[in-house]
């Protein structure tokens, strides 16, 4: 059978199972047992337990567990909120003040939980009813939140960072670090449109009185909450940028650090340590179990030729290899309107990736293209996860159309920093070029 029919066969069948509402790493599994009884025979069957077992018993998958575990332990414990609140006190008498909150605390959440779901609704429940009590217009109340809930995609911890990293077979460290430079540029952008939108047009946010708080009021409740908080980032980032760790070891660290703050807090408790403890395991095994199909995936692909004749076939195109590379940014933009992030992962990266490595573009730069580009997937309609996560947390008066078009100046921000990243890969390079 021809390359591009083994293609056709295992992505239109695995497109039409998860459409079904068939669970993603089940479905996954279900086409690689058939494209290799199709393609390679009964003897293909003894290679699944060897390739499951190669793909998971590797040291560079440990930081998973370990950054959801953070996360899990930042949004069940509640230590968040009290540094929501020191973070508006600094904001004052800014334009869309609780807006500029939403944007300021959700990029700082975003290196501490690694959870765009958590961190999006953590936003949502704790700021959401104040703006609507403020009378925030609903684009101003629920943009800044479903926008910046997702950079937790891309600052570290990010637990999807390292999932990418696994299974297109890019350095843990190095993409957890170039994702930090992005990240921070799409929270300022943020915070910008959020303010200048405000003054150009202050019925969006309407101002209100508040309490006067002296300066250095403000300076110690900085240090109880916010510096927590900044010990817990370079618990990870930090250790990793000086060297000092391995993303493993740093996520290990990260873990330490929070529930050394959960402690401190006295937001420590049995049950939050148990529910934390289940959500680790639900959705580290569900992770381990996409990986382990994604391994058998890319041996299907190199034995049926199919990866061969890809790279044959981009050989051969007379075209750009910045075109080729839009055309795969298209692709992903495309199928993250109705799938989910690690589907789309597993589909595409053992496709791009040798595509990549012959047009030469570096993969730790590529591969946070690829993070921003899912990241955009989330916020994006009609299926995009934070939509439904802040319909989930919303009043019910507001509709999931006010919430699509709330999104929507946020995608085309991530479009831009996009289209930066292409222009100027120091964007990315630079940091991941200091661990090197």
């Amino acid at each position: 059978m021809e390359w591009w029919a083994v293609l056709i066969f295992f992505i239109t069948g695995l497109i039409l199972l998860l459409l079904s509402g068939f669970p993603i790493a089940f479905a996954f599994l279900l086409m690689d047992l058939l494209s290799i009884i199709i393609f390679m025979g009964p003897l293909g069957l003894k290679q699944i337990p060897l390739h499951v077992l190669s793909s998971i018993s590797t040291f560079v998958l440990a930081p998973i567990p370990m950054f959801i575990f953070m996360g899990e332990l930042m949004f069940h414990s509640g230590i968040a909120y009290n540094t929501i609140d020191v973070i508006d006190r600094w904001l004052a008498r800014l334009p869309g003040r609780l807006g500029l909150l939403a944007a300021a605390s959700g990029t700082l959440f975003a290196a501490t939980s690694g959870s765009t779901i958590a961190n999006t609704a953590m936003l949502g429940t704790v700021l959401l009813p104040e703006m609507k009590k403020r009378g925030y217009h609903t684009s101003m109340a629920v943009g800044p939140i479903v926008g910046v809930g997702g950079l937790a995609m891309l600052i570290p911890p990010s637990a999807l960072a390292v999932v990418l990293a696994s299974i297109g077979h890019i350095s843990v460290s190095e993409i957890l670090v170039g994702g930090v430079m992005p990240g921070l540029i799409l929270g300022v952008f943020f915070g910008v449109y959020i303010v200048l939108r405000c003054w150009l047009n202050p019925s969006l946010a309407p101002p209100y009185e508040i309490s006067s708080v002296s300066f250095w009021s403000n300076v110690a409740a900085s240090i109880k909450y916010v510096l927590p908080m900044g010990f817990i980032i370079f618990m990870v980032l930090g250790m990793i940028l000086l060297g000092l760790a391995t993303p493993s070891e740093a996520a290990s660290s990260g873990v330490v650090a929070t529930l050394l703050v959960t402690l401190i807090y006295k937001r420590f408790t049995w049950k939050m340590f148990r529910t934390s403890i289940r959500g680790t395991l639900e959705i580290s095994v569900m992770i381990f179990m996409i990986i382990a199909a994604s391994k058998t995936f890319s041996s299907i692909l190199a034995y049926t030729g199919a990866t061969r004749g890809l790279l044959s076939l981009v050989e051969g195109a007379e075209l750009h290899p910045l075109i080729i590379l839009i055309s795969m940014q298209v692709l992903v933009f495309i199928m993250g309107t109705f799938m989910e992030t690690i589907s789309i992962m597993m589909i595409c990266l053992p496709i791009f990736m040798p595509i990549i490595k012959v047009l030469g573009f570096d993969p730790v730069w590529f591969g946070v293209l690829m993070l921003i580009n899912l990241e955009m997937g989330q916020i994006t309609p009609p299926f995009g996860m934070l939509l439904f996560v802040m319909k989930g947390v919303a009043p019910s008066e507001v509709t999931m159309q006010e919430i699509c078009w709330a999104a929507f100046p946020y995608i085309v921000f991530d479009i831009i920093v996009m289209a930066m990243i292409i222009i100027w890969p120091s964007l990315v390079l630079w940091l991941p070029g200091l661990i090197r």
